[in-house]
């Protein structure tokens, strides 16, 4: 008989439950089918950076609660992290605040409504994928920040929100003590 203890399995498996994440988000429904969305996993050292990342922003914005975040997604077996580009959908519908796409085209920063809302579709894809799994996870944009400045989708993603993943006696993700 072969004994398989938990912490001998716990991280591989945060790890495939945080692909299954992944594919959830990539096939979440697109507004015209057209997907703007860019995915990828952080795990080990490369959290490490991010929190490092998020600490210097936190010195630069003022924003406490970034050391707070950064601190936090350091108990995290693995971080997905899922992005957006920002892409007009020539529907001139005006939920962007500019009354046809061409105008907001000149302004190219600003999100076409269908871009955050694809995004907000897939986060809560795969987030169902983790609470099905029971594994903790919090969606948070501070670390989407660092994840931007550190370059680690294309240039034309502007907008990243991650999800820390844990599986632990205790979800470290809520309960945190304000910054």
């Amino acid at each position: 008989m072969a004994i398989i203890y938990e912490k001998e399995i716990k991280e591989q498996e945060v790890i495939d439950i945080a692909k299954k994440m992944l594919l959830a988000a990539r096939t979440a429904p697109k507004a015209k089918g057209i997907d703007t969305l860019s995915l990828a996993i952080a795990t080990g050292d490369d959290i490490k950076i991010i929190s490092d990342k998020l600490k210097e922003l936190a010195e630069k914005t003022g924003f406490k609660f970034f050391i707070r975040d950064a601190e936090n997604i350091l108990q995290a077996q693995a971080l997905v992290m899922i992005g957006t580009k920002i892409k007009s959908f020539g529907l001139d519908c005006g939920y962007c605040g500019f009354d046809t796409c061409i105008e907001k085209d000149k302004h190219p920063d600003v999100p076409c409504v269908f871009n955050t809302g694809d995004l907000g579709i897939a986060i809560g894809s795969a987030v169902s994928i983790a609470t099905d799994n029971r594994i903790d996870n919090r969606i948070m944009y501070s670390v989407g920040k660092a994840i931007i400045e550190l370059g680690i989708f294309d240039k034309d993603v502007k907008i990243v929100y991650a999800m820390p993943l844990s599986a632990t006696g205790k979800n470290p993700f809520f309960d945190r003590k304000r910054k």
